[in-house]
């Protein structure tokens, strides 16, 4: 009798509050968020991460295919510096960023605003245009390649018309090789650009531009100051996507024009492919590739400050 008397006047154990309840059932769905995330984690440290730290070995090695990697550093990235390969490719690359990534923006941008209004035959246009993002771009770009012949080419049959000749051809000219590969990374991409502007501008609340109306403003004034304020959010993934897709242009060189004619389309991607693939010299096509590396990071970092600043919520 006496033990259950003691027993029940023993303390009871509180309940868990709220705060612990939540702190239990958050850290719940943070396990079965990372076990969700666990097979895809495997295989980009598998066939990404990995490979990558390979890569950076490689990069401070001097590795052939016939003779093992012997450690040189720096040697390689010093090499870089006075390579005119390397300031060549460099230049084009960012020629081909600077031209492609703005004008891909601007077209998606006009694109995106013309097919959101009610239109005759629009959801025909919107598949037209992002038909070219879900075709391969080796295939796009062997039909570009035919387009673009001098002598069986429809565009530069057409092109002859209003007075655009080249005797060379496009892909041949030194002048014209690079603008071609430009307009076909444009056709291939903007459709992609287009379709998330589009989801931006479909999530803009029509009521501010019922406002706007009733204020008087016209067309430019309520683009310039609730449509395009208020796209800032995909501004800033387009243009960091657009820039880093540029930055890596490679497979439309590839098959246009090699990286030439003499060297004038050759990208950093396309001379990584050339020295590591070709000249198998690994240890120095590897260094390309991390300063192409160093160049997108600072690059996405720099862009995603500029536009933090800008990013909107409503």
């Amino acid at each position: 009798m006496a033990t259950a008397r003691t027993a029940s006047r023993a303390p009871s154990r509180p309940a868990p509050g709220p705060r612990a309840r939540s702190g239990s059932a958050r850290g719940r769905q943070t396990r079965a968020a990372w076990l969700f995330m666990l097979p895809t984690l495997v295989v980009l440290a598998v066939f990404v991460l990995w490979p990558m730290a390979q890569a950076l070995y490689l990069s401070f090695t001097e590795y052939e295919v016939f003779t093992p990697a012997t450690w040189v550093g720096l040697d390689n990235y010093t090499r870089l510096l006075s390579d005119p390969a390397f300031g060549n490719a460099l230049a084009n690359t960012l020629y081909y960023a600077a031209v492609t990534t703005p004008l891909s923006v601007v077209l998606a941008l006009a694109l995106a605003l013309l097919l959101n209004q009610r239109l005759p035959l629009r959801g025909f246009v919107r598949t037209a245009v992002f038909v070219p993002v879900v075709i391969s771009l080796a295939v796009v770009a062997i039909a570009w390649t035919f387009l673009l012949d001098p002598n069986i080419g429809l565009l530069s049959y057409w092109l002859s018309k209003v007075g655009v000749v080249t005797e060379q051809g496009w892909l041949r000219d030194p002048s014209l090789a690079m603008p071609a590969v430009m307009m076909v990374g444009v056709w291939k991409n903007v459709g992609f650009y287009m379709v998330m502007y589009l989801a931006g501008l479909q999530s803009i609340p029509t009521m501010l531009y019922e406002a706007a109306r009733v204020d008087g403003a016209g067309a430019w004034a309520r683009f310039r100051n609730i449509t395009w304020p208020l796209l800032a959010n995909q501004t800033m993934l387009i243009v960091i996507l657009a820039a880093i897709a540029t930055l890596q242009a490679f497979d439309q060189i590839f098959v246009m024009t090699r990286g030439g004619p003499f060297f004038r389309t050759e990208t950093l991607v396309a001379m990584t492919y050339r020295i590591g693939f070709k000249e198998f010299q690994f240890g120095y096509g590897a260094a390309i590739s991390f300063a192409l590396v160093v160049l997108i990071a600072l690059l996405s970092i720099g862009q995603l400050l500029y536009f933090r600043k800008r990013t909107v919520t409503y």
